[in-house]
């Protein structure tokens, strides 16, 4: 890690430290006033997460640091938060975490970076994200698709109306939220045919007619060696997590991938080409 971004790190890290004030969020779900089911329900208490933020901007990184961060704490978290990749070439922090949470668009990745992060992943760490901050990363990396299970290609017609909706009923991420709608971008993406998936989106073929009918995974999860990744291409900007459906889906998402060290793999194979 060169000084640069140690500074950065180490700052980071600090200026986010488990003393700052948590302020109420004004994205607050209202699904999050339910009461929490048997005690084996998915936690983040006492999990310690690593939160790499950073990439393009109009993805709305930083601001995802203000949302996501004071509840991963308020649920018992140890949060690190880092603006740099080179958090990943760090041993001893990789080892030490239950989950790694990241939305970082584009942007390239060392060699040295990935290996760690994919070591990490493989080793029982958890991953999660959303939209492009892991499903449209270091687009020359394709272990790293492999890992998370699918690549974004294109948004037909960019930010438009659309519909998602809830395929597994029985999966707790998904389990008791209905279909619902989007105004935001409807993401297109090659996926991984063996990853579960939870929900899904039709698109119409207004803005691409050869793609008209054609069903594409929303919400899935899956595996990369020992550990657990989830993954929404729900919440293109900030805003977008307004959406009750939205945030409550992350939220299960991220508790579920960080057990991956506490609980054997769920089983599952659901090819979707049978």
């Amino acid at each position: 890690m060169n000084k640069l971004s140690r500074r950065r790190f180490v700052g980071t890290t600090l200026a986010a430290g488990t003393g700052a004030v948590i302020m109420p969020s004004p994205f607050t779900s209202p699904l999050m006033a339910q009461p929490k089911g048997s005690i084996t329900e998915p936690s983040l208490k006492g999990k310690k997460v690593l939160y790499v933020y950073g990439g393009w901007e109009g993805h709305d990184p930083k601001p995802s640091v203000d949302l996501f961060v004071p509840w991963m704490r308020s649920e018992g978290a140890e949060v690190v938060v880092s603006d740099t990749l080179d958090s990943y070439l760090d041993v001893k922090l990789m080892e030490s975490r239950d989950l790694i949470v990241q939305i970082w668009t584009m942007g390239t990745i060392t060699n040295e970076q990935e290996a760690g992060l994919l070591k990490a992943v493989k080793n029982g760490a958890g991953l999660a994200g959303w939209h492009g901050g892991i499903g449209d990363s270091f687009r020359n990396n394709v272990e790293y698709q492999f890992m998370v299970g699918g690549q974004w290609v294109a948004h037909p017609g960019g930010v438009i109306g659309y519909s998602v909706q809830i395929t597994n009923h029985e999966d707790p991420v998904t389990k008791g939220l209905k279909d619902f709608n989007m105004h935001s971008e409807q993401y297109y993406m090659h996926i991984d045919p063996n990853v579960k998936v939870l929900a899904t989106t039709k698109f119409n073929g207004d803005h691409a007619p050869w793609i008209d009918g054609c069903v594409i995974p929303v919400v899935w999860k899956k595996y990369y060696g020992k550990g657990r990744v989830f993954y929404s291409s729900l919440g293109h900007v900030i805003g977008d997590f307004k959406g009750a459906e939205v945030l409550e889906i992350q939220k299960r998402g991220i508790r579920w991938a960080a057990e991956s060290k506490y609980h054997p793999a769920e089983k599952w194979k659901e090819p979707r080409y049978l």
